[in-house]
């Protein structure tokens, strides 16, 4: 795991694909310095990370041990809004919106998609510009 200052918003993102957590947690530290980043690349560790201090959770679906569904199921019973928990899987967008319905949190996201991707960049903008 790695943490930045305290006093910016927290993104918390628990995904076992290390290249991709690896690659992301680089970019949004260049392109969103507003934001703090920690991450994990083991689910069961990551439970430890979650707390209502948590302004944005991105959950990959797919991990072993634990998958997003079972983590998101916690962070929400740990106190984090669903508005602040996106999902992230390989599986095309549209099988994830079946898996999660719209309401059961903020996005499902395929990782690996640019126009997802771009999606993302919108939600990490939005985030950094926020009070």
């Amino acid at each position: 795991m790695s943490v930045a200052d305290n006093n910016l918003h927290r993104v918390l993102i628990i995904d076992d694909d290390r290249l991709f957590l690896k690659t992301l947690e680089k970019n949004i530290r260049e392109d969103f310095p507003g934001l703090e980043v920690t991450t994990c690349d083991n689910p069961v560790q990551g439970l430890k990370a979650i707390d209502e201090s948590i302004d944005l959770l991105l959950l990959d679906l797919e991990m072993p041990g634990m998958d997003g569904s079972k983590l998101l199921a916690y962070a929400t019973a740990r106190g984090i809004d669903k508005s602040r928990i996106i999902i992230l899987s390989a599986r095309d967008a549209e099988d994830l919106h079946q898996i999660f319905p719209m309401g059961v949190c903020l996005a499902v996201l395929n990782k690996h998609e640019a126009r997802q991707k771009t999606v993302l960049k919108m939600v990490f903008s939005s985030l950094q510009r926020s009070p």
